[in-house]
């Protein structure tokens, strides 16, 4: 080896190879032609994900990555929510572009054609020749086959150029980073800050489409598992309600973005910011125990489903509380407590338990007690050890009086194979899920799986042990297992609840932030504890000592005055 050569590791083949120094990632991916069907678009450079303009001047371990990697098809989104703002500011030069949420593997946006009044907060009538127009530009873009390029700046002249721009959100928070260089991210004449690295140019962005969706448009994205095509749209009316909900609750507070957040924070508004949201959900958990009320006729049981840490159990008991304020006599079943033995568990591919799987409940014994419970009769409840792997009976028993109501909880309490012997007209069905709508900036959102991957490792690390790490490498099965058991029954639902609070971030921070940091460098999940690092950085903290005992924070925290 000369002084102009490094020694690198290829991960992708286990290759130990010798470059020369200051060689970028495109030209290590040019000369790995056979790795992927598929372009390359980036790479794990020593467990940080980095754009192919990077160059290695050390000793590194790299993986270079397509778009059929969880990775590489965030840098294909982000580049695409690139693509769409440059093509609605081409059309419009005074537009205004907002993404709201990612839904169906893509986002909700809203296009201003001539600019929006931010005081009045009035919604453009979505329109198909806006659509056409922004989407026909798309495709020149993208047929030109554009460099996105790298640039670092001085601060003060990125904010400067964002604020000729006119995007506020971003000239704000760029404003209060308190740092000399940044790096920006250009396409032609257009310059943003994007929380992700982006694919090398606009000729890779080959699948997606730009219509008109409900009030507004929807940008739709490939997947990993299908990246050369698009899924066909589902209707999911009452999913899109719910982020329409939590949003005008994001404007009327005139908070949607991590700034606003920020400023409240600053101005010490947290104390009442805190009792708003609080009050919020307190009205929508009565909204939804009147509507069961209404709907009671022969009504017997609530089914309570929702993904990993969406609150579900302080739902259930805050939902309880409202019943019995209505006069119900509340029993409560956790379908955690019927699982099968650990050795009946189905097991994934790979060999492992797969607890998520429906056939992991004992369907047949849930069915028979439900009957039985039903006709009145008195029923021992089994107890699940989680330790040994094995259900045991410790004289826990459930029996039904006429008034009473019987609120089940679990992750498959949607999925009607669970309670077939079930008649519906007996069941009252909620969804629960935590649908963030406080954004970082105009064009980066914060995704609600990301909340949610935040909540569990505040949650695993303060009542399970586990440390960030530990989470981050489940989260993947976790994931697989909801969009397999979970998502697809979530229209199910009478009801939906966005368990999102708006001042949650800045209590997480306190907790994870630190949690983070210590997530080894040397193993894979380092890059995803970075990611999440980037935007938990930017939140000022708010102290916990706010948060009253019934909050579903404190099912993350500790200090609920509820039993779990």
């Amino acid at each position: 080896m000369n002084n102009n050569q490094v020694e690198i590791i290829i991960e992708n083949t286990g290759e130990r190879r010798l470059v020369a120094q200051g060689i970028s990632l495109k030209e290590l991916a040019a000369d790995c032609p056979s790795l992927t069907r598929y372009p390359i678009v980036g790479a794990l450079v020593n467990n940080r994900i980095e754009h192919l303009d990077y160059r290695i001047y050390n000793p590194k371990v790299v993986r270079l990555f397509d778009y059929t990697s969880k990775e590489g098809m965030r840098m294909y989104k982000t580049s695409l929510t690139f693509l769409l703002y440059k093509a609605v500011r081409d059309c419009y030069s005074q537009a205004d572009l907002e993404v709201e949420h990612s839904l169906l593997s893509g986002y909700y946006c809203r296009i201003w054609p001539e600019g929006r009044n931010r005081q009045e907060m009035q919604t453009p009538s979505a329109s198909a020749e806006v659509a056409e127009r922004v989407a026909t530009r798309m495709r020149e873009l993208q047929q030109a086959d554009l460099p996105f390029e790298n640039q670092q700046m001085l601060l003060t002249d990125a904010v400067e150029l964002i604020k000729q721009q006119n995007l506020p959100e971003t000239e704000q928070l760029l404003s209060g980073l308190g740092q000399l260089y940044i790096n920006m991210q250009r396409l032609g004449d257009k310059l943003v800050k994007l929380g992700s690295p982006l694919v090398p140019s606009t000729g890779i962005l080959s699948c997606w489409n730009l219509q008109v969706y409900e009030q507004g448009y929807l940008l739709q994205c490939p997947t990993t598992e299908h990246p050369d095509t698009l899924s066909p749209i589902r209707n999911t009316p009452k999913l899109f309600n719910i982020f329409q909900e939590h949003h005008r609750w994001v404007e009327l507070l005139r908070m949607p973005t991590i700034e606003q957040l920020n400023r409240i924070v600053r101005d010490r508004g947290e104390n009442h910011l805190i009792h708003v949201s609080e009050a919020l959900h307190e009205k929508k958990y009565a909204a939804i125990a009147d509507n069961i009320y209404q709907s009671r006729g022969q009504l017997k049981m609530v089914l309570l489903a929702g993904p990993s840490s969406s609150g579900k159990t302080t739902s259930c008991r805050r939902l309880s509380v409202q019943l019995s304020v209505l006069g119900f006599d509340v029993q409560q079943l956790s379908l955690d407590d019927y699982f099968v033995p650990r050795e009946q568990t189905p097991r994934q591919p790979n060999g492992d338990h797969d607890f998520e799987a429906l056939g992991a409940l004992n369907i047949p014994l849930l069915n028979d007690h439900l009957l039985r419970l039903f006709k009145g009769e008195r029923v021992e409840i089994p107890t699940y050890d989680f330790i040994k792997g094995a259900p045991y009976y410790s004289g826990k028993a459930l029996q039904m009086q006429p008034n009473s109501i019987l609120v089940v909880e679990g992750i498959h309490a949607l999925n009607p194979q669970l309670t077939a012997q079930i008649p519906d007209e007996t069941k009252y069905k909620v969804y629960v899920s935590a649908l963030t709508q406080v954004a970082i900036d105009d064009l980066n959102l914060i995704h609600s799986s990301d909340n949610r991957l935040i909540r569990r490792i505040v949650r695993d690390y303060n009542f399970r042990g586990y440390s960030a790490h530990n989470t981050l490498k489940r989260w993947e099965s976790v994931q697989r297992g909801e969009h397999r058991h979970i998502f697809p029954y979530q229209e199910n639902a009478d009801i939906m609840f966005n368990s999102a609070l708006l001042y949650e971030l800045g209590i997480l921070k306190v907790y994870a932030e630190p949690q983070l940091k210590k997530v080894p460098e040397n193993c894979p999940e380092y890059a995803e504890a970075s990611r999440l690092l980037s935007f938990i950085e930017m939140v000022e903290p708010i102290d916990p000592k706010f948060i009253p005992p019934t909050s579903i924070m404190r099912e993350f925290l500790g200090g609920s005055s509820f039993k779990y």
